[in-house]
């Protein structure tokens, strides 16, 4: 079992992969493999909505989009990490996953998500984690992913991560976060080794047009 955790901070070793070690931990500790993917901090186009990703089954713009894509076939459980800019999440995560949900769905890849279990990691000095927290779990919403939680929202606060390291509640968080996650991907492989299989997809229906 592997769980891929993304930082969506510019910063790579900042306050938000402060706390995404604190959930690795706790997922090693548990025996679940683990991979940090930084998604880097160069620019990201958001989606055009070209519908190429449905044509070529990725992408149209190759970057950390796609090889991250290519990441999650292997991977059982997610946890998506982001700092708060003006009480949202990063413009460049945002771009990242726009493309990421969207094009895996339009390109017939949408199982790599599918009933897969997710989280949303935010943090912040001081205001914002919450709104980043709700508009990151949108995307897991919308796909199917069942969502883990923790003792209270999954946020962390500090400007510097040693000021991370001193919040002891956001890091007890962060540990319930990875044993939970933990849990329930045994619970999932343990499921399937007894026979019970994935819920029965129905055909997708049209867009419901609401105007008459």
């Amino acid at each position: 079992m592997k769980v891929l955790l993304v930082n969506g901070s510019p910063h790579k070793q900042g306050c938000t992969y402060t706390a995404l070690c604190e959930v690795e931990k706790t997922l090693k500790e548990e025996g679940i493999e683990t991979e940090i993917f930084w998604i880097g901090n160069k620019p990201l186009s958001g989606c055009i909505a070209c519908g190429s990703c449905k044509k070529i089954g990725k992408c149209i713009f190759d970057d950390s989009v796609n090889e991250f894509v290519e990441k999650a076939k292997e991977a059982d459980g997610f946890i998506f990490g982001s700092p708060v800019h003006y009480a949202g999440a990063t413009g460049a995560i945002t771009s990242f996953m726009d493309r990421v949900f969207y094009s895996a769905s339009q390109s017939g890849k949408a199982d790599r998500f599918l009933f897969k279990p997710a989280a949303a990691v935010s943090s912040a000095r001081r205001a914002g984690t919450t709104s980043t927290y709700d508009q990151l779990n949108k995307y897991f919403g919308i796909t199917q992913m069942p969502i883990i939680s923790s003792r209270y929202w999954n946020m962390v606060h500090g400007s510097t991560p040693d000021d991370v390291k001193k919040d002891e509640e956001g890091m007890q968080i962060m540990r319930i976060l990875g044993r939970n996650m933990a849990y329930y991907l045994k619970c999932i492989e343990a499921g399937k080794k007894n026979g019970i299989r994935l819920p029965k997809q129905e055909e997708k229906i049209n867009f419901t047009n609401f105007i008459r």
